[in-house]
């Protein structure tokens, strides 16, 4: 099977999107941006693959007629099953890891009962990590483990008279070398060992055992030939791939945009660290854009630094913000100044949940400054990038644009952080199947 992949490496996360030879979006696949750009376009491939895999195993399982309407508990076990197996595999590295590292520190003796003792807790806890209905504030690994690992770390090092800076210090020293390995060769292991649990998690499924294991193990013996990728995004430079294989976020995004939603006229992008206003054509194609410029205010990272002065994880600032009763006029949406606004704010006894509000609404009027630039808002409107997952930021907009431009068609969909993968991979498909290019170039 022909798939073709885009990757669009962002500032704080790198997302993947294969597709195949008719365009259908196989899979997505997504993980924290570092230093390692090879590694972080590696990781994300690996995951869309893996997102394709179980893609395909359901069209296979729908078309055998092997599950009816017990399919989407079948693959959602099946799913929390190969997370499992994999969260477990990494948290072994994790463990061997520190204690590789413990072995060349000069704090061995008094550190090492602590760390049997953590790894034995982490171990015995992973598998309520992937029960159904267990919530997780991540998938990834590092913040998965981390969270665990601090948690009990602290109460590990408690009971025992261990000094826990110890214990931080080994994790903040091994989790880069763990998080930076690609564990693509165990995956048809894993999904293997996945299927096994399933059917002893799911024992009425094992009377059907042959139909349904038909299907999914023709699927693991396909072949997902990666035939093209194309790779954008803020760390685009940096990408390990050939010129010929790079296009500009601008062209990502607007072509990522237009396959999602092919009445688009007018885009607005707002990724970890900037801001992009683009007008596209009915092809797709860009006639125009502004971005913000070096500052990173009103972006990702804006609202990153305003969780931490709150002391709150990025993903709650959306919802405290929707529970505002009362407009609270924010100035600043400088990154160096937000801070000081925000504590005199609640200095002078304005409530959490208003100035988040007033937050929100002031890096929606600076993102409609940029699109004003780049040509206004035309109907259709589509919003993309990781803040369209922030329903206040949501809100913020409707209501702007209905107050500027009156009612239009708003376009925001839940997988709105991979437009630029898509945008990527159909550049791909072009490539290959438009063009004639072969993967040499790459």
């Amino acid at each position: 099977m022909r798939c073709f992949i885009g990757i669009d490496l962002g500032s704080t996360t790198t997302k993947a999107v294969v597709i195949d030879e008719n365009q259908n979006i196989l899979g997505r696949g997504i993980t924290n941006s570092r230093s390692n750009y090879d590694t972080a376009a590696a990781v994300a491939k690996t995951e869309a693959l893996i997102n394709g895999r179980f893609y395909l195993f359901r069209q296979a399982l729908q078309a055998s007629g092997a599950l009816d309407h017990e399919l989407d508990g079948f693959i959602a076990q099946l799913e929390r099953d190969f997370r499992s197996e994999q969260y477990l595999e990494q948290l072994v590295d994790l463990e061997a890891t520190c204690r590789r590292n413990l072995t060349i520190s000069n704090f061995e003796s008094v550190v090492g009962d602590a760390l049997d003792e953590v790894f034995k807790r982490l171990s015995a806890e992973a598998p309520s990590l992937f029960a159904p209905g267990a919530k997780r504030k991540s998938d990834f690994f590092r913040d998965i483990a981390g969270s665990q690992y601090l948690a009990v770390g602290e109460e590990v090092a408690k009971a025992l008279g261990t000094r826990y800076d110890f214990l931080l210090n080994l994790f903040d020293r091994s989790i880069i070398e763990v998080e930076n390995r690609v564990y693509g060769d165990s995956v048809r292991r894993h999904l293997l060992s996945a299927l096994e649990r399933s059917f002893v998690a799911l024992p009425q499924m094992q009377g059907r055992r042959a139909e349904i294991e038909s299907p999914i193990k023709g699927i693991l013996d396909t072949e997902m030939e990666e035939t093209y990728t194309v790779g954008t995004g803020y760390g685009r430079a940096r990408l390990p791939f050939s010129k010929e294989h790079i296009r500009s976020e601008i062209l990502c995004h607007g072509l990522g945009a237009h396959v999602m939603y092919p009445g688009t006229a007018t885009v607005l992008d707002i990724g970890g660290q900037d801001t992009k206003g683009i007008q596209v054509d009915p092809a797709g194609i860009v006639e125009g854009f502004q971005m913000n410029d070096r500052c990173a205010a009103g972006c990702g990272r804006y609202l990153g630094y305003i969780a931490d002065e709150m002391n709150m994880g990025l993903h709650e600032l959306g919802p405290l913000a929707m529970q505002s009763t009362k407009q609270v006029r924010i100035n600043s949406t400088c990154t160096v100044f937000a801070g000081a606004e925000l504590r005199d704010r609640l200095a002078l006894g304005d409530k959490r949940e208003d100035i988040m509000a007033g937050l929100h609404r002031a890096i929606i009027l600076r993102a409609m400054s940029i699109l004003a630039r780049s040509g206004g808002i035309r109907n259709e409107f589509t919003f993309t990038g990781g803040v369209a997952k922030n329903e206040a930021a949501v809100k913020a907009l409707v209501e702007l644009v209905e107050e500027n431009y009156g009612k239009l068609t708003l376009n925001i969909n839940p997988d709105s952080i991979y437009t630029g993968a898509l945008g990527g991979a159909t550049f791909a498909w072009r490539a290959v199947v438009q063009e004639g290019k072969t993967a040499e170039a790459r």
